[in-house]
């Protein structure tokens, strides 16, 4: 491989001038050491983008037969409609619990309740419970107001608060349960506070649970009454859709077994208690509680017809403190619980692999890493280091796994490659994320609620009418130095490339500068003034 000095020979002067003495140190440790280690690291990345392309593969490529072949749920289980007897009353309606947890939901709160206490169910078997930690007092005092409104109507709806916010949701999930009340209900549907489902969310779900005692949950997809707001808001949709139609499918038609989503579902409290209840362990309750579930034997079943809507968040502050819960805590989970799945003998050898390998290693540390470390790491250092990259490996895979990706949402396929750059910027967030929650750091257990806007744009927008006020642009706040930093490095690389360079890797990575450059100013989602 031919020598390619770093720092051109114009600007090289003495031996005391600063950009020779960095040209020289740049030769002597280029080729015995950067040049191995980038080669290395390149192998490494070819193999994890080789273990992602198969696994999107694998998914695309049942997916695919699911829609053909597969049965419908109705087919595949046991399910008979619900009809309201006037001769039997009510008996043939189990009694179910629907909690809802919040946290200082001032914006939302209604949207919740409201959608639990017009479900089309019996009132007499139907216990809602609203599980508050707020600490602002004055939110507490409308959520109580709020359920206290629709029990004046008939509706059996408790307010439930705590004296410490211990375990956070899972602890107010696991308190919400050892109520007297709560004792003969035989299942426990679960809302955040932005969720709203349809009238008939319990009619259509319910007898899937009544008539497969084997099945432990149902979920519910997700659908977004804000994903149009603003450009975060679609790559958004654009991620989580495919997690809906792909993955969980996926999961739901050949192994009975996938990751509740902690809201939209309903589970059996028998297999609740079963799997040793809600463990507040790391800041993924939901999947821990799932993934101990299905080590005892339990299906789920996803229903992607049965559809919740729900909120997005649009502040670029709030996503990125989801994706750190959601990055960190499947990461500390996995380390938490592999042998654990391992040593399991109810499950079988090829469902041990899909969850070890397929559902925890590939999806949930894989590609974070992949994304960032290849993309954003490992390629640009190949151009100052002048190591060869295969071209299937840095252009024709990845493109054929972003493909595969944007079948979820079809609407969104002309925002792919913006997509594209603006995973790679999160996967900084999430690569960091993972190295947290598998070396168990001071932040792993880290548990920020996401910030909901609901209708609060829209009346602050109609307060600044009435009396206009000139909002502060608090620039500081916004300013993300990694993002930053890696703008620059990128911009350096770029140049590089673009003077002396082979390729045309420049293209991308001065796309993928300006992208970070842009979150690094705090300039994605929705932006909301101060007073």
């Amino acid at each position: 491989m031919a020598t390619q000095d770093f720092i051109p020979e114009s600007f090289q002067g003495t031996s005391g001038d600063i950009y020779g003495q960095i040209g020289w140190m740049w030769r002597l440790i280029r080729e015995p050491l950067i040049v191995p280690l980038v080669q290395a690291a390149v192998y490494v990345c070819l193999g994890m983008t080789l273990m992602l392309f198969m696994e999107r593969l694998y998914m695309g490529i049942v997916i695919v037969l699911i829609k053909l072949f597969w049965k419908k749920p109705e087919k595949r289980y046991r399910w008979e409609p619900m009809h309201d007897d006037l001769e039997s009353g009510n008996v043939d309606f189990p009694l179910v619990l629907i909690q809802i947890p919040m946290f200082n939901e001032k914006e939302v709160y209604k949207i919740s309740i409201g959608a639990a206490c017009n479900l089309s169910w019996p009132s007499d078997r139907l216990v809602i419970q609203v599980l508050d930690d707020s600490t602002d007092p004055i939110v507490k005092d409308m959520v109580e107001k709020e359920c206290i409104r629709w029990a004046s109507k008939g509706i059996n709806i408790r307010y439930q608060i705590r004296e410490s916010r211990g375990g956070y949701k899972a602890g107010a999930l696991k308190e919400g349960l050892k109520r007297d009340y709560v004792k003969e209900c035989e299942f426990v549907v679960i809302f955040d506070a932005d969720f709203r489902p349809e009238p008939d969310f319990l009619r259509r779900a319910m007898p899937f649970l009544i008539h497969n005692p084997e099945i432990a949950l149902v979920q519910a997809r997700w659908r977004f009454v804000n994903s149009d707001e603003c450009l975060l808001t679609r790559m958004q949709e654009m991620s989580l859709d495919y997690h809906f139609t792909v993955e969980q499918e996926v999961g739901s038609a050949t192994h009975a077994f996938f990751g509740f989503n902690g809201t939209g579902g309903i589970w059996r409290i028998g297999a609740i208690n079963d799997a040793g209840g809600w463990k507040d362990r790391t800041t993924v309750e939901d999947m821990d509680l799932a993934v101990r579930a299905g080590l005892k034997g339990w299906k789920f079943l996803y229903l992607g017809d049965l559809q919740v809507k729900s909120e997005l968040p649009s502040t670029f502050k709030a996503f990125r403190y989801q994706q750190h819960r959601w990055s960190c805590g499947p990461a500390n989970l996995f380390r938490k619980m592999v042998m654990e799945i391992i040593r399991n003998k109810r499950v079988t050898l090829f469902k041990k692999v899909y969850v070890i390998y397929s559902f925890f290693f590939v999806r949930k540390i894989i590609a974070h890493w992949v994304t960032f470390v290849f993309f954003c790491v490992v390629l640009p250092l190949s151009i100052l280091a002048d190591v060869h990259v295969p071209t299937w490996g840095a252009i024709y895979i990845p493109c054929i796994i972003t493909t595969l990706n944007a079948v979820g949402t079809p609407r969104s396929v002309h925002l792919l490659f913006y997509w594209i750059l603006f995973e790679n910027v999160m996967a900084l967030h999430r690569t960091k994320a993972t190295f947290i929650g598998l070396f168990e750091s001071k932040r792993a257990n880290e548990w920020v609620v996401t910030e909901k806007l609901g209708d609060a744009l829209k009346n602050k927008s109609k307060d600044s009418k009435s009396a206009p006020k000139k909002p502060r642009l608090n620039l500081g706040d916004r300013i993300q130095v990694h993002e930053l930093a890696f703008a620059v490095f990128l911009f350096f690389c770029g140049c590089y490339d673009v003077l002396y360079g082979r390729r045309i890797y420049f293209i991308y990575i001065f796309l993928q500068v300006i992208t970070f450059t842009i979150a690094g100013f705090g300039y994605i989602g929705t932006i909301v003034p101060s007073s």
